[in-house]
Parts: C-alpha cells; structure tokens; sequence
C-alpha cells in the first residue's frame, strides 16, 4: 500500500511540475509578445520538395543524384583534406556569404558554416543583388585553408584563410594588382604559390564581342602580397579563329609531368561548357585539347527528359584511390531555358584519356542518378541536400540554422529567436529597395515545392505588411501577406512585382478581407515548375483556402529577371512597404 500511495504521489507531483512547466512557458511566451507586439511572430516554417523526375526514381545505396546540392549553389569550388571533402559556393549579395559544406562520400554535404560571416569583411551595402562574391577557389596547404574570391561590390580580389574549414576565417586580404574575376590559388610542389584568374583583353582591346583572357601572378603567403606583374597565358579562349567568348573561372592541377588549366567558357547561360588547357610549365604556352569542350549541354535535345542545361564552371578533386570526379555548375529548366532554381551543383565521375581529363558523360545528357564515388557511404545522419525532402524549423534554438540568409549586410540586429518563436522587426526598410530589408530566406531547391509558415502579426496602419515571399529580385517577386486595407480592415492578399508585366512597380493580384480578430495567419505557396498556388488559412484545424491559382512564375526565372542567383522563399516585413 505504501509504495502504491507513494507512486501515486510521484505521478501528481510530476504532473503538478509538467504543467508548470507549460504554464510558465505559455506565460513566458505572451511576456516576450508583449515586448514584441509590433514585430511579426513567425512560428515555425515548412518546406517539401515534390519534383516528379525524383518521385519516378528508385535509388540504389550504390547510387546518387544529381544534383548534389539542389537550387542556388553555383560555380562550386572544392578540395580534399585526408578523407574529407570541402565545397564552397558562389553568394553574390546573400548574407552569411560563401556558403562551406563537408562531406566524406562527395554525395551527402553538410554546410558547416559560412565563410563571410562578419560585417568587417564584406558590407554589400546598397549594391545590386548580383553583386557581391563571384566564383571562390578553396585550397588546402600546410595546415591552412585558402579561399580566394572576388568582391564585385567591394575590395575586388581578396584572400581569407582559416585553420579550421568551419571557421572563424580572417578579414579579407586585399590583393592590388590582380584585376578580373573568378580568381584561383594554386601551391606548386617547389613553394611556389600561383594566382590565376580572369581579366579584360590584352591591352584592353577586343577582337569581338566576349573576348576575355587568362592571366597569372605569383603570389608570397608570407608577405600576402602578389610579388610578379601579371602574365598573359590564354588569350580568348581554345580557338581565336572561332571568336572564343567569356573564358573565365580557371583552376589550375598538377599531374605528372603536366600543369592543366580548366575554364568555363561560353558565357554561364545555354551555351556555357568547360574547356581544358596543359603546359609542361606553369606560366605556358598551355595547347587546348583537340576534343574541347569536355562538357557542355548545348547541342542536345532542349525537349529531352529532365533537362539539365548551361552545364560548366567545374572544379576538380582526386580521391584517395587515385580516382577524380568533377563538381560543376548546372540548371534544371521547365522549358524554354526558364529556370527559377538558378544555378544548382552537379557531381560526375573524371577520366584520364592520353593525359587529358575528361568528363565523364559531359557532352551527354547530365544523368539524374549516377554511380557513387568509389568512397565509404557516410553514417552521419545529414540533411538531405538532393532528392525530394521535407525541411521543418521551429526555430526553438539561439540562432539561425545554416540555411537561412539576409539580403546584404545588416547593419544592426532585428530579429529574435525566443521560446521557440521567430520575431522579425517591421523597419523602413522594404523590399523595393536596393537595402539589408527585414528579410531572412532559404533557397528554392525544386521545381516542384511547398512551402508554408504560421504567422502572427497584427498591422496598425495602412504601411505595414508580413507574409511569404517567392522572391527572385527587388523587381521580381511574389508575396502573400497581411496588411489593412483602405478601410482599416485586415485582409490576406498576393502582391506581383515584376518589370515585364508592371516596370517593377507592386500590383495587387488578389486579397480577402479577414475578421477584425484575426491575429494567427497561416500561409502557403505551391511551386508547380512555372506557376504558383497562393493559400492561406486563420487557423490549425481548417483547410487552406485558396488566394490565387497558377499564377505565372516565369517573372522569378533567371532569364526574365536577369542577374545570377535563384529564387528565395522568405518571411518578410517592412513598416513602410506601401
């Protein structure tokens, strides 16, 4: 009887103690939105990829797809350390910037941190979009990692360098000399230590339209000072007869006897393609291959089945076994070179063929599913960066995950993460605007998608609004919302910017009036590779009610919008948007 009465106590007691617990949170909850009662409150996000060419596919353990890190990730860079691998991506605007993922296998990544992380190494300022960090090399040497990179928006040619890949990584050492972009640094085997990159035309003359060169320079890690003038070692491309366009992003290998230099060329749209170079000397003269390009989609079947196109701006790495594969740039179009995506990552085995590398398969149709490296399967539990996947955050740690971005660099900090709740500060600020607006995002990574939040925020004026925003630009978006009308009433509506359609100016493509005590508001959008469905929903338990239906998504295509990066799904809100 005694330890019956004793067991009963300890239930009352625990249940006494667990619904404490619950009440001082909900206390602790309604505290912090009191003191944040004129920010949005954004509870938890969704997202789930649903693209049909990964539904039809059954993958085997000795396989993987493409792309390996899906939606904006362009012009990937990597190298090995031991038996890890590390990847870093171009930014542009996009804060945190450059972007450092690890993996053992080549297939599953796992992002680590961001290498431009600090206000004091980059400030994007009122720069475009598509300013910012272009095309970084990452190197590994005697204990220390390199990234060099190219600022558009600001310094130009810098060097960062970290003992650790996940950081902290040192401010920018600026590089005075080195003009151009899609810097490389290479460490050859007797000290020395080569800076590669593009640059403008010899003597600043163009022999047609696109004419670009190679140029290189010698740099000391010591003096961190470039110490030659630089040398012209490609001009234009493989071959000057057929007017060679846009040779950029070098890398430079060592193999034997043989110093190879890989290039994009083509421009980064439909007819981009790789193409390689090799010298028995480091400063040339480099011969092109005789079956250049080693990759390129362009002459295929636009009509093929899951296109992947404008294929290049690859980097190369060799594994412990001696095998090399290739990391490279690539889109996944809808049809009509319309992509929402941007620039995805892609991974394809290498092949020595005479001394020359090729890559495998890369004048072919880009396969979906491919055989994995010949590496260990890793066993740590990653999120899935391929396929189709679900993403959930409750925000119920101290900081931001990985994922998430800024648009430019803040200048101060207006957002919290309390009890399991996102708080963003409606300021000035607005998405028209070329500024750091209250803004945080994750990538579009399929064709197919939805994406989903719970929103709490009451508006007080006929300015303010929060919502979800499909967002490719500042003059190309889509945004479902909360705001009051011309009446003072709430309602929900769907906002088109785009310069095709209205010259970048807002329009209201739909709205609804809510009842006045509407505080929760649920928000949906479904990506159907080209249009988007827009639903909303003002509580938990009722079905979503639909705003708007296919409405056209090509304004958030790279080819409508212009530019270089992909499309944004973000929590957004502004005191002065309208």
């Amino acid at each position: 009887m005694f330890k019956l009465e004793t067991i009963n106590l300890k239930i009352i007691i625990g249940a006494f103690l667990l619904v404490s617990v619950y009440s001082c949170k909900k206390i602790s909850q309604k505290s912090q939105s009191v003191v944040h009662s004129n920010y949005a409150a954004f509870d938890w996000f969704d997202y789930k990829g649903k693209d049909d060419a990964y539904a039809n596919i059954s993958k085997s353990d000795g396989e993987y797809l493409n792309p390996i890190l899906a939606g904006f990730y362009p012009d990937p860079t990597i190298c090995r350390v031991e038996n890890k691998f590390y990847m870093v991506n171009s930014s542009f605007c996009y804060f945190p910037g450059l972007p450092i993922f690890e993996s053992t296998d080549l297939v599953n990544w796992k992002q680590i941190g961001n290498i431009i992380d600090r206000r004091e190494q980059a400030d994007f300022g009122t720069s475009r979009l598509s300013g910012g960090m272009y095309a970084p090399t990452i190197r590994y040497h005697k204990g220390t990692f390199y990234v060099i990179c190219t600022n558009v928006s600001g310094v130009g040619n810098f060097i960062v360098t970290a003992k650790k890949p996940a950081g902290p990584w040192s401010n920018p050492i600026v590089l005075p000399g080195v003009n151009g972009i899609d810097p490389d640094i290479f460490f050859d085997e007797d000290g020395k230590v080569y800076v590669t990159h593009n640059g403008p035309p010899p003597n600043n003359i163009s022999l047609h339209d696109g004419h670009r060169a190679i140029y290189m320079l010698e740099y000391n890690p010591e003096t961190q000072k470039i110490i030659t003038e630089p040398k012209l070692v490609i001009n234009g491309g493989t071959d000057m007869s057929k007017k060679p366009v846009w040779i950029e992003g070098p890398h430079v290998i060592k193999k034997k006897d043989y110093y190879y230099m890989i290039c994009a060329q083509g421009g980064t749209g439909f007819n981009h393609s790789e193409v390689v170079f090799r010298s028995k000397n480091i400063y040339g003269p480099y011969e092109s291959y005789d079956h250049n390009p080693i990759m390129t989609q362009l002459h295929l079947d636009s009509n093929r089945k899951n296109e992947v196109s404008t294929t290049g701006h690859a980097d190369f790495v060799e594994l412990p076994n001696g095998d090399w594969w290739a990391v490279f740039l690539g889109c996944r179009p809808y049809g009509m070179d319309l992509y929402n995506t941007g620039r995805e990552t892609f991974l394809m085995p290498v092949e020595w063929k005479n001394d020359w590398p090729e890559i495998v398969g890369g004048n072919q149709a880009i396969p979906m599913i491919n055989k994995r490296p010949d590496l260990p399967i890793s066993k740590e539990k990653i999120k899935p960066m391929s396929g189709n996947f679900i993403s959930h955050d409750d925000f119920n740690t101290n900081k931001l995950d990985l994922k998430w971005n800024f648009i430019r660099t803040p200048s101060e900090k207006w957002y919290e993460l309390i009890n399991g709740t996102l708080f963003i500060k409606p300021r000035k600020e607005s998405i028209h605007t070329e500024t750091n607006f209250s803004f945080i995002g994750r990538r579009q990574q399929h064709l197919k998608f939805e994406v989903s939040t719970k929103l709490e925020y009451t508006p007080t004026d006929t300015l303010q609004t929060a919502g979800l925003v499909a967002f490719q630009n500042e003059k190309h978006y889509l945004l479902i919302g909360k705001r009051l009308n011309a009446n003072h009433k709430q309602e929900v509506f769907l906002e088109r910017t785009a310069n095709t359609i209205n010259k970048g100016k807002s329009e209201i493509v739909a709205k609804k009036e809510l009842a006045d005590n509407t505080e929760e508001l649920f928000l949906k959008i479904e990506g159907k590779a080209r249009y988007y469905d827009f639903y909303y929903k003002t509580s938990q338990k009722e079905e979503w009610i639909l705003l708007a239906k296919d409405v056209d998504g090509i304004i958030l295509s790279t080819k409508v919008a212009g530019g270089f990066v992909g499309s944004y799904l973000a929590m957004y809100a502004s005191s002065n948007h309208f």
